[in-house]
């Protein structure tokens, strides 16, 4: 059965790896549930980007203190946050391991990785103007991230494959909002046609 989502694909662009940027978002232990059948195209995306020396972000999504740090996540999640210092709040140790410099993670606490974090001035610092889009989850901190991004001026690249959240219907949704409006979609396959010989 074809997604939903592909009707509303009808703009088809390849990322420009002179200033395109890798944002991974949220593969933490906490959402291993979700991160875990996505992971083989995690890395996958991760491992083309690398080659292609496109520069890679990782996002983790934390709280310093679960009463004084929480927004509305506290209320909208009943409490269930995650709290920094945790397992739950470490990346998972595949994608941890492909984390070579400290400052290439990003903490957030937030759906947004540019809200109140260092994301939107590393990404002038090195001369990026788009973003490639893959993690967890992708109706709410992949999601609210590439909006963000598009609002704030940058080209979104976002994976079909590479997203995961609790159901597929979420995922589809996303998918169809983005590509309607703000997104370009890609997979494995795309980005590695797309970037291997540019």
């Amino acid at each position: 059965m074809a997604s939903s989502w592909r009707k509303y694909e009808t703009r088809k662009r390849d990322p420009n790896p002179q200033n395109v940027a890798l944002l991974v978002i949220d593969m933490q232990n906490h959402f291993s549930s979700m991160a875990k059948p996505i992971l083989h195209n995690a890395l996958t995306t991760i491992d083309i980007c690398r080659r292609a020396s496109i520069p890679v972000f990782f996002t983790r999504h934390v709280h310093k203190s679960l009463t004084t740090d929480t927004t509305m996540l506290g209320e909208w999640w009943n409490g269930d946050l995650i709290l920094d210092g945790t397992p739950d709040s470490e990346l998972i140790p595949e994608i941890d391991r492909q984390v070579t410099r400290p400052e290439e993670v990003v903490e957030k606490n937030t759906y947004s990785a540019f809200h109140d974090t260092c994301l939107q001035e590393k990404l002038v610092e090195i001369g990026v103007e788009e973003v490639i889009v893959i993690g967890v989850m992708t109706n709410l901190c992949c999601e609210t991230t590439a909006r963000e991004a598009f609002v704030r001026g940058y080209r979104v690249f976002f994976s079909t494959d590479a997203t995961a959240t609790v159901n597929e219907e979420l995922h589809d949704a996303t998918l169809m909002n983005l590509a309607y409006g703000f997104a370009y979609l890609v997979d494995c396959d795309r980005l590695q046609r797309g970037l291997a010989f540019k």
